[in-house]
């Protein structure tokens, strides 16, 4: 038998049992138990707590995330920390909600059922699974899938689809240069019918429910992803809230799923889609927005005064994380209203969705 150890989080009373060798934070995630976290790699500071009691190793981490200070001040980051004793570890960022929603993160076997060319460096991709996975919307999976050359490679991707379909889930991928993943899509090395495992569901970026103000939704790129999910999983609450849902691209061949936002769009009249280009200074008949997507939304921000009320959930490139999160405070929102997820290009082993 392997030994085990107690973890006690302060302040909120629960206690877990960690195994040799195994993350604290892993050990939550088995145990049904959602604390924070972002990249699960030592990269992010999203579930950087506090150690109160007992002794723990450290996995490889980035300074970004924890530096040497605040080390020394014992505080810790969950996702790389392997437990030698008994724990007691003091939450710094914990969300009621999130604990109370927890879903045990499992593994699954499954194959890829559909590749689709969406734009010239967007694909969506299905996953049949052998058997059901509960998720909520705006969450993600980590895929690992075997190439045909042999190499073994494991990337994060949020669903697309919302959480009634449990066993088919569908993903919005985007196509970067150094992309194995994606690259491999486009070369023939990840076929249709390709056998993969995926482990989640993670991410607490997820829809809250009965929640009021209007639903401020920003994506770009393969940030469509988790967004569509939480779009429509809204809709299909029967909740009713004003719908702000937000797409930045460079130009108007970067936009996808226009017919199906158009049947959306008309089907509720409580959701205005504001698709907004970058980059279409030379195209002439373009009627909508132009520059970057976080200065259109601070400008409706402004124009709805809506002061900070609602919920804003926002997925995509760091840059466009970065740029919008200014834009929020100004406008009033608290950050328990914000949810981000902010994607990262595959470098190195910081997962890429």
């Amino acid at each position: 038998m392997s030994e085990t150890h107690t973890v006690r989080l302060s302040p909120v009373g629960v206690e877990f049992e960690v195994e040799n060798g195994e993350t604290v934070l892993n050990a939550a995630f088995r145990q049904g138990i959602a604390l924070p976290h972002g990249c699960k790699e030592g990269q992010c500071s999203a579930c950087k707590s506090v150690l109160l009691e007992g002794e723990v190793d450290m996995l490889k981490y980035s300074t970004f995330a924890l530096n040497d200070m605040e080390k020394e001040s014992g505080h810790v980051l969950l996702c790389r920390c392997i437990a030698y004793s008994d724990l007691e570890v003091e939450l710094l960022n914990y969300d009621e909600e999130i604990l109370a929603k927890a879903i045990a993160v499992k593994t699954y076997k499954g194959r890829i059922a559909r590749i689709e060319q969406l734009t010239h460096d967007i694909r969506g991709i299905e996953i049949e699974l052998g058997s059901p996975m509960k998720f909520w919307a705006g969450q993600y999976v980590d895929i690992t899938v075997t190439t045909q050359k042999g190499e073994t490679i494991t990337r994060s991707f949020s669903m697309a689809n919302t959480p009634d379909q449990t066993e088919k889930l569908s993903f919005i991928i985007k196509k970067y240069p150094e992309g194995k993943f994606s690259g491999e899509l486009d070369s023939g090395g990840i076929e249709a019918g390709a056998e993969v495992t995926v482990v989640g569901p993670y991410g607490t970026c997820f829809r809250r429910d009965e929640r009021q103000g209007p639903l401020i939704l920003v994506g770009a790129g393969s940030g469509m992803s988790p967004i569509w999910s939480i779009l429509n999983d809204h809709l299909n609450s029967g909740e009713k809230r004003p719908v702000y849902f937000f797409y930045g691209a460079r130009t108007r061949n970067d936009l996808f799923y226009l017919d199906r936002i158009a049947e959306l769009v008309g089907n509720h009249s409580d959701v205005t889609f504001i698709p907004v280009l970058s980059h279409a200074n030379d195209d002439a008949e373009w009627q909508g927005e132009r520059g970057f997507v976080h200065q259109s939304v601070d400008a409706m921000l402004k124009q709805l005064a809506v002061d900070g009320q609602g919920d804003v959930h926002a997925c995509g490139p760091p840059p466009m994380i970065d740029a919008l999160q200014p834009v929020l405070f100004m406008n009033g929102f608290e950050t328990e209203r914000i949810f981000f997820d902010k994607f990262t290009t595959s470098a190195g082993a910081t997962p890429t969705h």
